[in-house]
């Protein structure tokens, strides 16, 4: 069975707003969510990075998940709008402070920078205008190399027909690009009749996933369940500077035949032995 995941619940100071989010979130069958606080920095005045909220200072008891038997899991996220390459500061303690870093890049000089250099776990598609610049390949593979993966965001497309259509239309514009991976859909819900189910969020329009948004069956499913769980790995990583862990198969090898006797063809049945999984821990 897999696990569902929406990494961007707007974060209200509304306390029963929100905890109305995540009580819809986990009736729908999200396992994990992630509260966002959007940083705007202007050149204006000097604005201060947003603190997370402990979880227990927003809801007294966390819902439990439908169809399972365990509450849902409630991450911090941070994402930071940059119009300018000062606006983000990577050995700032603050981004530590959250599980989850976005940046949300205004410009294509940005959008570069974001994908090839930055250390963060998640670039945010703009859906409320018109993008300004085209995505190249080059960036967006770089971005998928390291782990970086691309976020498309349909609550906008719920409230307003015009941001329905720049959603469509810089959706499909990232896909021609990345063809349908190293994508996660996410709500950006600020009230809890914004968010949809984990099937529905790729299916909001007729034919979205193979006309609209440009994702395959697989692709969707894949946008709100494992590439997701990458994103948290991602950010395990990037946190502890330790790696991840993954499994893979490992068979022992077989007696080397001497070169002086030639192989012979048998028909008696060979012993295969069985393939064990070991934990490997990679830096």
């Amino acid at each position: 069975m897999s696990v569902f995941m929406d990494l961007n619940l707007s974060f209200s100071e509304d306390r029963s707003q929100l905890q109305s989010l995540v009580e819809m979130a986990a009736h729908l069958g999200f396992s994990t969510v992630a509260i966002n606080y959007v940083f705007e920095p202007t050149a204006k005045k000097k604005q201060e990075i947003p603190v997370p909220k402990p979880i227990n200072e927003l809801m007294d008891q966390l819902p439990i998940v439908q169809g399972r038997s365990r509450p849902i899991r409630v991450l911090n996220r941070l994402t930071v709008v940059m119009s300018d390459s000062s606006h983000f500061r990577p050995n700032a303690a603050e981004y530590r402070r959250f599980d989850l870093l976005a940046v949300h890049p205004t410009t294509e000089k940005l959008f570069h920078s974001a994908c090839m250099l930055y250390d963060v776990d998640i670039i945010c598609v703009s859906v409320t205008e018109k993008l300004p610049f085209f995505f190249k390949r080059a960036p967006v593979n770089g971005a998928g190399e390291r782990g970086v993966v691309f976020e498309l965001c349909y609550s906008a497309a719920i409230r307003d027909s015009t941001l329905r259509r720049y959603t469509i239309a810089n959706a499909l514009t990232l896909m021609e690009s990345c063809r349908g991976k190293n994508v996660i859909v996410s709500s950006a819900a600020e009230k809890a009749l914004e968010l949809r189910g984990p099937y529905d969020a790729t299916n909001l329009y007729p034919a979205a996933e193979g006309l609209l948004f440009g994702l395959s069956d697989a692709d969707a499913k894949e946008a709100v369940s494992s590439t997701c769980r990458s994103v948290l790995l991602h950010a395990e990583t990037r946190k502890t500077a330790s790696g991840i862990i993954y499994t893979m198969k490992s068979c022992s090898q077989q007696e080397e035949t001497p070169e002086s006797e030639p192989c012979r063809y048998s028909q008696e049945p060979v012993n295969v032995p069985q393939s064990s999984t070991v934990d490997v821990l990679t830096v």
